[in-house]
C-alpha cells in the first residue's frame, strides 16, 4: 500500500499476482517474434506432433513441411508472464487471440498449465467463458499440439515435472519452450475499457450482471475456482452486435479434481455446494478483489463470489482508482482510510465488524435489491455468502424486478 497526495489519492499499486497480461491495443514491431504459427499432424518417434513451424530453423528432413495456420497481426497485450497477439486463422479467415507464454521458470510453467488444465477440463462451452481453440507447445523450432494428460509427449511431462517440483528441469544450455494458447478474439477490450468509455446504461449493467453470474455458476459447476476475477480478466466480444462478456485468464485457477456429488445429486446446486467444501491455501489474486480469507490463505470457491461482488459494485457506481504502475484508471472498490485506499477484503480482515456502505454514492441508481445482494456477496463470513448457483438465481430475480 502506498499513500498519495493531491489528485492522485486514489493511486495504489495492484498486486502482480495473477496479472498475466494488460490489454493495450496498438501496433507492435514483432520482428523478433514468431510471425506465423503452424501445427501439423505428423507423429514423431516419441509420439510428439512435429512440423516446421516457420522458425527459420532446419526441420527434421523426414517430416513434411506444413503451411502456416495462423498469422500474427499485432500485439494487443503484454505482461510479466506473456504476450497476447491478434491473429488470423488462414483457412477460415476468422480472427483469434494468441497468447504466448515462456515456460522456463517454474512459476511461469505453473500459470500456463493451470490455465491449460482449466480450459481443457470444460467439456461444454459457455458463451461467457473464453473458448480455447487449441494449445501448441513450441521448442527448438518445432511445434506440437498439447493434449491434457498426454504421457507420450516428453515435453509435456517435463513441464508437469517443473510445475510439481517447483524447480527448473531444463538445463541452462537448453532453449526455453513456449506455450501458445489460441482462443477466440474479443475485439471490445476488457471491462475497464468498455465501461469507462461509455455513458452509464442500466440495461447494459443488468445484462452484464446476468452474464457474469451465469459464467461463475458454470465454472463452479465444473469444479473450477477462478481465483482472479477482476475487470482486466473480463473481455468483451461485440461480434453479435450486442456486448457479450467473456471470463478469461485462468492462470491462477484451480481445478478441484476428484469432487463427487456426495449424495447431493448431479444438479448445479449440489455441485456448487460440493465445491464450496474444497479448501484452498495459496494466497493469490489481485489485492483489490481478494476476499478476507484469501489474505490469510484459507478459503473456498466463495472467494470468487466476493471478487465478483467487488467487480459488480465498481461497475454499477463507476468506482475507480489509478494504478500506480500502468497509470491507467481501473474499476475497483475500496475503503478510504485517510489519504490511503485499502482493498475491501483487507479492510474487513482488519475490522470484521466494519459496515460497508452500499451504495457508496449519494446519487446512485442501484436498487435496494441489488444493494442487498452485494452486501451478501461481500459478507465477511464466507458461509453467509450465496453459492454461485444461488447467486445466479437471485441475480435473475433482482434484474427482472428492476
Amino acid at each position: 500500500m502506498e499513500t498519495t497526495d493531491g489528485d492522485n489519492w486514489r493511486k495504489r499499486t495492484r498486486s502482480a499476482r495473477g496479472s498475466l497480461e494488460t490489454h493495450v491495443w496498438g501496433r507492435v514491431d514483432d520482428s523478433g517474434v514468431l510471425r506465423c504459427l503452424c501445427v501439423g499432424n505428423t507423429e514423431g518417434e516419441d509420439g510428439d506432433t512435429n512440423e516446421d513451424g516457420g522458425f527459420q530453423k532446419k526441420a527434421n528432413p523426414g517430416l513434411r513441411a506444413m503451411a502456416p495456420r495462423y498469422s500474427l497481426l499485432r500485439e494487443v497485450g503484454r505482461g510479466t508472464y506473456g504476450v497476447v497477439y491478434e491473429a488470423l486463422a488462414r483457412r477460415s479467415g476468422s480472427g483469434v487471440a494468441v497468447k504466448k507464454l515462456r515456460c522456463d521458470a517454474p512459476e511461469n510453467v505453473e500459470l500456463a498449465l493451470q490455465e491449460f488444465w482449466a480450459l481443457t477440463s470444460l467439456e461444454k462451452r459457455h458463451q461467457n467463458v473464453v473458448h480455447l481453440e487449441e494449445c501448441v507447445l513450441q521448442k527448438n523450432g518445432m511445434a506440437q499440439r498439447m493434449s491434457h494428460g498426454n504421457k507420450r509427449s516428453r515435453q509435456y511431462l517435463r513441464l508437469v515435472e517443473t510445475s510439481l517440483k517447483g524447480e527448473r528441469v531444463l538445463s541452462p544450455q537448453e532453449e526455453p519452450c513456449y506455450l501458445w494458447f489460441v482462443m477466440e478474439f474479443c475485439e471490445g477490450g476488457d471491462l475497464n475499457q468498455f465501461i469507462l468509455s461509455r455513458q452509464p446504461n442500466s440495461q447494459t449493467n443488468n445484462s452484464f450482471m446476468l452474464q457474469l453470474t451465469s459464467a461463475l455458476a458454470f465454472l463452479h459447476e465444473n469444479n473450477i475456482v477462478h481465483r482472479d476475477l477482476k475487470p482486466d480478466n473480463i473481455l468483451i466480444s461485440e461480434r453479435s452486435g450486442t456486448p457479450v462478456l467473456k471470463v478469461a485468464d485462468f492462470g491462477l485457477s484451480k481445478v478441484c479434481a476428484g469432487l463427487s456429488d456426495g449424495g447431493m445429486g448431479s444438479n448445479s446446486e449440489g455441485k456448487n455446494r460440493n465445491i464450496n467444501k474444497f479448501w484452498l491455501s495459496s494466497a493469490c489474486g489481485s489485492d483489490f478483489f481478494m476476499a478476507p480469507e484469501v489474505w490469510v490463505g484459507h478459503y473456498t470457491a466463495k472467494a470468487d463470489i466476493f471478487a465478483l461482488g467487488i467487480v459488480i459494485w465498481a461497475m454499477l457506481e463507476r468506482i475507480t482508482f489509478i494504478d500506480a504502475e500502468s497509470k491507467r484508471e481501473l474499476l475497483g472498490t475500496y475503503v478510504r482510510q485517510g489519504a490511503e485506499i485499502v482493498p475491501v477484503g483487507e479492510a474487513l480482515l482488519e475490522n470484521p465488524k466494519m459496515v460497508l456502505h452500499i451504495p457508496q454514492k449519494h446519487r446512485s441508481c442501484m436498487s435496494n435489491a441489488v444493494g442487498k445482494l452485494l452486501q451478501d456477496m461481500l459478507a465477511v463470513n464466507l458461509q453467509d455468502r450465496p453459492s454461485a448457483f444461488e447467486l445466479q438465481a437471485r441475480m435473475e430475480q433482482v434484474t427482472c424486478a428492476a
